[in-house]
């Protein structure tokens, strides 16, 4: 597009977008992709109240949603090195102000806070622009003591049609795959959900094997124990 044809909001998009990208060190490339993002962004406008934005499992550092949103630059150095590979870019079907942002794939792997590295979360501290951010008295979970902290990235729940516990074939993946102690086979031994000791890490989601066990579900769409946001 030419600097004649854009407007003045797509050129003040541009400008603000470019003096952060600066401060943060970034690359003509990184800065040329969250410069389209951003311009389409004002192109789109009337089509983000089509699409609204909605609330999703966000990295540690981004429960605050306006901050995330606002600050993130889509950059995607968070995915890239998170160790468990569980952070993956969001879709357009997410809402389009979220599109591109950080969000959790318990699909694809699990946090476990990055429990093994002294400097805490790789996604918080590769980020350039503070859009994940963990506040001053963050408690993160750790692995190894189980100890559940409060940084809370969702909670577990689980779908009793779908868990191949609930239809008597013994399954206890998930509960076993928890290192909070947030999951216990209740009177029935089907998973119950301590919602008071789960932080949402997603390891759980990432353990069940209901759709993957040669015994689905009757209209299953998912896997039978899922972690869902806060709000």
């Amino acid at each position: 597009m030419s600097e004649e044809k854009k407007t003045t909001a797509e050129k003040r998009t541009e400008e603000a977008a470019e003096k952060r990208a600066r401060g943060a060190g970034f690359t003509r490339r990184t800065f040329a992709l969250g410069a389209v993002g951003a311009c389409a962004l004002v192109a789109l406008g009337a089509g983000a109240k089509v699409v609204p934005s909605k609330t999703l499992l966000r990295p540690p550092g981004g429960q605050d949603e306006v901050a995330l949103v606002g600050s993130c630059l889509h950059c995607e150095k968070c995915r890239e090195v998170c160790p468990q590979n569980a952070i993956g870019p969001t879709h357009l079907e997410d809402g389009i102000l979220n599109m591109r942002t950080p969000s959790m794939d318990f699909k694809a792997g699990w946090c476990d806070f990055c429990t093994h590295e002294d400097a805490g979360p790789q996604c918080v501290n590769v980020c350039p622009t503070q859009a994940l951010v963990l506040p001053a008295d963050a408690v993160l979970g750790n692995t190894e003591t189980g100890e559940v902290g409060n940084v809370v990235l969702g909670v577990a729940e689980v779908n009793r049609d779908w868990c191949l516990a609930q239809r008597g074939m013994g399954c206890h993946e998930c509960v076993d795959a928890c290192a909070f102690d947030a999951l216990e086979l209740g009177y029935d031994h089907v998973p119950v959900v301590d919602v008071e000791r789960c932080n949402g890490c997603g390891a759980c989601e990432n353990a069940c094997i209901s759709l993957t066990a040669g015994a689905i579900a009757p209209g299953a769409t998912d896997r039978a124990i899922v972690v869902v946001p806060l709000s």
